[in-house]
């Protein structure tokens, strides 16, 4: 034994306790332990049955993520848990909090499981683009069937201790884990139940045996949103191994896949990316001990849409939200259509039918700015103008309480302007989400010039409390999301006017990974938001002019860039718009050519890479991580490519500097020139992961 596993005796009952806080993972010392117990308790006489149970908020939650790459220490988990599995003593896993991959795999070793009624078991493996490598791909099958067990190990999410019970997985619920734990043994003990090994227990996969379409149809539901990931298909295929394959083969198949995927490019890009998103809540600038505000209520200014999808992130989360209006009329019909969203997740098994109410009874509906007196924080969704904006805040310096945190969810405008208008201009920050606000998980926080620390502590720990990943940036315009957007709208635009069209370019986009192609996403979101946002800057678009001229905005409309008909959301290509483009590019005298689909994928991501660069080198965003993190959450980037400037560095700053280049001269567009940071490293031949490395 160590310091983090010691065993204790309650007679003739053993109890392992494993001690490695946070999260108990299983570190080289944990695995040590374990297996050093298991061969103390297996020779002594006096021990008649073995409880493995962890200390702290929870049992094992997996892995230590921190050990992938390096050489392999001894002994491996596949090795503590076949131990466990051989122990001649019954051993009994006494769950608590969550059990998560190879945690849940050291307790699918073990002979029973308990859990108490609020612990969650799960192999979220496929999230970091790997699949279970110590057997959870074979024992867990066995102990659910393979349906459920396929859709656990393909999709990753975890199960409640209910499910768990319903479906084998554990013996019983129990109210202390250790103490119930060891009740059970002694019952167990008593009744001398025989040692269930799950390696030799087929009883649940004999149906899917004889019925192979059992699996494959479980399967194919699991796999349907995977599109071009790896490691789900992976997963799905070890499931299937349990069918055909004797298990110690299966083990060692199983293992072989691992391995593969862990040193392939779409882990490397997943993993990234979970360390990404937690270094992302680690605020530069920021003095050491400074503590967030309290946030006991918050405002949020506009029904609509956005300030309904907002509001409903705070409720979810238990967070009471005061939703203002400028009439009655707005503010029912917003608070109606959030009650439908409830209803219908409720419908459809998302949430229990009671919390539609107890949602709602969190939620109140006022008209007029004079409500926000009660709120700690105060999000405005307004319209999208300057004017408005300054109008508001304007009020909210009257109105809000002192110290409330004043946050605007504009998507590209100066909050440093914003604030100019309050007496206040420490209390104010902007607070971007991204729509549906209740479904995206970024929140983009804007930190002002003169933001107070505390309030930028604020809003980063509220975000984190509703479930949103926040990432930190400056003040500019379009801060780091939209203004990579914005790199890449002007060349989607360029590229109709030089051959391509709508279908092509959104074709390779999608084909990359990005859920939703340029133009798609236009007529989804409205194309006369921009039209409206370009006049108010006096900035003019041909093409997307001339559609929202003829009353095409989009979905809303059934025609934008697409038609869509019978109110169905599928874009379908209308000649009508290729004649439009066609047209314009020849009354503007524009030749148009063939475009190359390699052409549209590196003009759609390159110039965002070029901007991330500009970014970094502004010190908008303080990490590339950063940058990744908002394309990742906020943006739909794929997460197997880790993002945009983690894509860079694997293919290659000097290639992508070369091709800006190729594409500046090629087009006459000095914007494609690369930046002078992204110039800089390619020569070094170094990445922007060295800015990281160096700024650690």
């Amino acid at each position: 034994m160590n310091e983090v596993v010691k065993v204790e005796r309650h007679d003739a009952i053993a109890i392992i306790k494993i001690n490695n806080p946070p999260v108990n993972a299983l570190s080289a010392a944990v695995r040590q332990g374990i297996a050093a117990a298991i061969r103390s308790v297996s020779a002594d006489p006096e021990v008649k049955g073995v409880v493995l149970a962890c200390e702290g908020r929870t049992f094992v939650a997996g892995a230590d993520i921190t050990e992938f790459g390096k050489p392999p220490q001894s002994p491996g988990l596949g090795e503590v848990i076949a131990g466990i599995e051989n122990c001649p003593k019954p051993v009994v896993a006494a769950i608590h909090g969550t059990a998560l991959g190879g945690g849940l795999e050291l307790a699918l070793g073990c002979h029973f499981r308990v859990a108490t009624k609020d612990a969650r078991m799960g192999l979220p493996e496929v999230k970091l683009g790997l699949l279970p490598g110590a057997g959870g791909t074979q024992r867990l099958p066995r102990a659910v069937g393979p349906e459920l067990g396929v859709k656990m190990v393909v999709t990753g999410d975890p199960i409640g201790a209910a499910e768990a019970l319903k479906n084998g997985l554990i013996e019983e619920i129990v109210e202390g884990p250790a103490s119930g734990a060891e009740a059970f043994m002694r019952k167990a003990i008593a009744e001398k139940r025989p040692l269930r090994k799950l390696r030799d227990d087929d009883s649940k996969l004999a149906a899917a045996r004889a019925d192979r379409k059992i699996f494959t149809d479980a399967a194919a539901a699991a796999n349907k949103k995977n599109r071009g990931m790896d490691a789900p298909l992976a997963c799905a295929e070890a499931v299937s191994w349990t069918l055909d394959v004797p298990f110690d083969e299966a083990l060692k198949k199983e293992r072989e896949s691992f391995v593969k995927l862990v040193s392939g490019d779409q882990s490397k890009a997943q993993r990234y990316a979970f360390f990404a998103e937690r270094e992302a809540a680690k605020v530069s600038g920021i003095p050491d001990g400074t503590k967030a505000r309290p946030v006991e209520r918050v405002a949020v200014l506009g029904a609509g849409t956005m300030g309904g999808g907002i509001a409903m992130s705070f409720v979810n989360a238990g967070i009471p939200v005061t939703i203002i209006e400028t009439g009655e009329e707005p503010l029912n019909r917003g608070l109606g259509i959030i009650r439908k969203n409830y209803e219908a997740t409720a419908a459809r098994g998302g949430m229990p039918a009671d919390a539609v109410e107890k949602r709602m009874s969190l939620l109140m509906g006022k008209v007029g700015l004079e409500n926000v007196k009660d709120a700690d924080l105060i999000i405005e969704a307004v319209f999208e103008t300057m004017a408005v904006k300054k109008e508001v805040f304007t009020a909210l310096d009257k109105h809000a309480k002192p110290g409330a945190v004043l946050a605007s969810n504009t998507s590209y405008l100066n909050v440093n302007e914003i604030g100019s208008v309050t007496k206040r201009p420490q209390d104010v920050l902007g607070m971007h989400f991204f729509s549906p606000a209740n479904v995206m998980k970024l929140c983009e926080i804007v930190r002002a010039d003169k933001t107070a620390p505390d309030a930028l502590m604020t809003a980063v720990t509220i975000s984190k409390k509703i479930a949103k990943v926040p990432a930190v940036v400056g003040v500019c315009d379009g801060f780091v999301g939209n203004r990579m957007l914005s790199a890449r709208s002007k060349q989607s635009e360029k590229l109709l006017f030089e051959g391509a069209l709508p279908q092509q370019v959104d074709a390779v986009v999608t084909k990359f990974g990005i859920p939703m192609g340029p133009f798609a996403m236009g007529d989804l979101a409205g194309l006369d938001i921009g039209w409206r946002s370009r006049k108010d800057r006096g900035i003019k678009s041909e093409i997307a002019d001339a559609l929202c001229e003829a009353g095409r905005f989009g979905q809303k409309t059934g025609k934008g860039y697409y038609k869509y008909e019978g109110g169905s959301r599928s874009p379908l290509s209308d000649p009508d718009v290729e004649k439009l483009i066609i047209d314009t590019c020849a009354r503007l005298g524009l030749k148009r050519r063939t475009v190359s689909d390699d052409e549209i994928l590196e003009r759609m991501v390159y110039p965002m890479i070029n901007e991330g660069a500009r970014i970094l080198e502004e010190g908008i965003a303080a990490r590339p991580s950063d940058i990744d993190v908002v394309w990742l959450y906020g943006y739909g980037w794929p997460v197997y490519r880790g993002g945009p400037m983690f894509y860079a560095d694997q293919v290659g700053l000097k290639h992508i500097a070369d091709r800006l280049s190729f594409y500046a001269k090629q087009n006459n567009d000095p914007s494609l020139e690369p930046a002078p940071l992204l110039k800089r490293l390619a020569a070094e031949g170094k990445t922007f992961a060295s800015l990281a490395a160096k700024a650690a």
